[in-house]
């Protein structure tokens, strides 16, 4: 499947800024399963200077500065992607979460897909006993680890509810999992938080997934979103696999990667700082379409 992405960031500011640098993690990167074809950023005012790199992770991270006094900052994040996953493994092959947990650690690579990034507490997943502990009714002894883990995902998916007022992107997840509601962010920090705490390791994955309307009804443009989810080590054999607990699916090929890392702190699609003074107005719109639709 090819698919045609635009995602356009508007801030609209109060007063003029003077100028303004930023990191922007917008352009999907090449991955297994997944291949950009083609990819680019149109942004207003015309940047100074903007240079694309690799961060630790393999994002692609573009700094930008801009000079020019401006009231509105547009980008606009123009890919096209080809996704080709291969199938799912069956959950009751892949090896006992126990025998995850024992070989996480001792994997001796600091690369940056190792388990041992992937571990800890990090920025904005800190280990949080209650959600362990709720989560640990999905890990019965010897139960195979993707089985284990996405039936911790169906749960979240049945006890939280979807709510985009229920949170911020500063929620923690002591928050969220007190609140059971929240959005993609929220659940995907709970579910790393629950997993990291029974010592398995854990990322999250930003990107897109692919949406269909309701039958007889044509898409919106712009109305998706971007979107979060979990992606768990099952071991060297079957390596990172991808659960998306706000869907309930495993990651297919309805999903488009952007940017992998700990946490949300790690794949923010937008960072930086400006020089100017009074409030501004954020207005997001993605559209995700099948090449040719």
């Amino acid at each position: 499947m090819i698919y045609e992405i635009r995602h356009i960031t508007t801030y609209k500011y109060d007063s003029p800024v003077a100028a303004a640098a930023c990191s922007l993690r917008l352009l999907p990167r090449s991955d297994d399963g997944q291949q950009t074809l083609d990819s680019g950023l149109e942004i207003t005012p015309r940047p100074a200077d903007a240079c694309e790199r690799r961060d630790f992770f393999g994002n692609r991270v573009t700094a930008v500065r801009i000079d020019t006094p401006h009231r509105e900052l547009r980008i606009a994040a123009l890919s096209r992607v080809s996704v080709r996953r291969p199938s799912t493994p069956a959950p009751g092959l892949t090896p006992a979460w126990e025998a995850i947990r024992a070989a996480a650690p001792a994997v001796r690579s600091l690369e940056s897909t190792s388990p041992a990034h992937f571990l800890f507490p990090s920025r904005q997943v800190a280990l949080h006993a209650p959600a362990t502990e709720w989560a640990a009714a999905s890990f019965a002894h010897g139960r195979p680890i993707l089985e284990a883990a996405s039936d911790l995902m169906a749960r979240i998916n049945g006890d939280f509810r979807y709510q985009k007022e229920a949170t911020e992107v500063s929620t923690t997840v002591p928050e969220a999992f007190a609140a059971r509601k929240g959005v993609c962010q929220d659940f995907a920090h709970v579910m790393i938080s629950a997993l990291r705490g029974l010592g398995l390791p854990a990322a999250y994955v930003s990107g897109y997934i692919r949406t269909q309307p309701p039958p007889g009804k044509a898409r919106l443009v712009g109305a998706d979103a971007s979107h979060a989810w979990v992606s768990v080590w099952c071991g060297p054999e079957f390596g990172w696999l991808g659960l998306d607990p706000t869907n309930n699916q495993h990651v297919g090929d309805d999903h488009i990667v952007v940017a992998s890392g700990r946490d949300y702190a790690d794949v923010s699609p937008i960072d930086g700082v400006f020089v100017g003074s009074g409030a501004h107005q954020l207005n997001v719109s993605v559209d995700v379409r099948p090449e040719g639709e």
